[in-house]
């Protein structure tokens, strides 16, 4: 009985690598999905691209607000390339096992772009916030060395714990089959394979998500509350139709990363869906980098100016 329980215990540790399902519940569609995922990676690096170039080089666009666009769009190709290559990978070569380390790595880089990149939406929200509500102040304080430093900060501050984060997620034993219903390596399908109590890494990715995503989205409500009132108190349509326009876009943005990223993370291990839960990751991961380079620049009026010059220049 003793000698049961032990070699239990040790095929309880043994888990040299994991089986991306993806979507392999629908085999004839292998080749669509291939075709349409690689034109839309495609896109999220030729629009991201095209806004990192026209914010760096385009005199008119040296502006706080285009400075933190382009390394979001920065940020929004990492973020994408960290995912979308390996299930590209898996889509044509219908081979779907990924080493635990590459598992883990892949975890580590997606939860920490994450995080970047909510402290940036965050980062975004305040400086709309001073450039409507501080005006006079605005070029004071969001000058070029504190715009690096806010960058700087939304890359590093969640960096040492996520790192322990994921080691922690992989330190747990899984049991049981090692097919993760998921199209990359995310927290909630490998918390549905880890065996005996989870309660305590549950509740740490909760602290997680607290720290690293509810409080952006608080700070982001707030700056547009406030962003509100001033607006709202403005004598001039025009003024008031210019602010609802530049910051409309942000919002929609927003509204499309945290709406998808709640649903996906904030539901417990025994209520987990794989198949709800890849389409909100899908949002969060695709849907979000694409969208957001036309939700800016179609609505922006400086930024579709700046774009036919660059164009002229490159026709000339």
């Amino acid at each position: 009985m003793e000698y049961t329980e032990k070699m239990a215990d040790k095929n309880l540790t043994i888990m040299e690598e994991f089986i991306l399902l993806g979507f392999s519940e629908i085999p004839n569609f292998q080749g669509f999905l291939f075709v349409m995922f690689l034109v839309i990676y495609i896109n999220i690096l030729l629009w991201n691209g095209l806004i990192i170039l026209i914010t760096n080089v385009e005199q008119a666009l040296q502006t706080p607000m285009y400075y933190f666009l382009g390394n979001f769009s920065f940020v929004e190709i990492c973020y994408t390339s960290v995912t979308l290559p390996r299930m590209l990978i898996n889509l044509w070569s219908q081979k779907r096992n990924i080493s635990l380390l590459s598992c883990a790595t892949q975890l580590c880089f997606f939860l920490v772009l994450g995080v970047t990149e909510s402290f940036l939406l965050a980062v975004m929200a305040y400086d709309r916030y001073m450039a409507i509500c501080k005006p006079l102040y605005y070029h004071i304080i969001m000058n070029h060395k504190i715009c690096v430093q806010m960058v700087i900060g939304s890359w590093v501050t969640g960096i040492p714990l996520l790192i322990g984060q994921t080691y922690q997620v992989f330190s747990m034993s899984f049991c049981g089959s090692n097919k993760l219903n998921h199209v990359f390596c995310d927290m909630p399908p490998l918390m549905k394979l880890a065996c005996g109590d989870t309660s305590g890494i549950e509740f740490f990715i909760y602290i997680d998500c607290f720290l690293f995503g509810l409080i952006p989205f608080l700070l982001i409500l707030l700056s547009y509350t406030r962003i509100l009132r001033t607006v709202l108190k403005l004598p001039s349509n025009t003024g008031r139709s210019k602010a609802f326009s530049t910051c409309s876009s942000h919002l929609i943005v927003v509204s499309l990363f945290y709406g998808s990223g709640v649903i996906a993370y904030l539901q417990c291990k025994s209520s987990y869906s794989g198949r709800t839960d890849k389409i909100f990751s899908l949002f969060y991961t695709i849907l979000t980098p694409m969208v957001n380079p036309m939700i800016y620049s179609l609505r922006n009026k400086d930024f579709i100016e700046a774009m036919r010059k660059l164009f002229s220049k490159c026709v000339r």
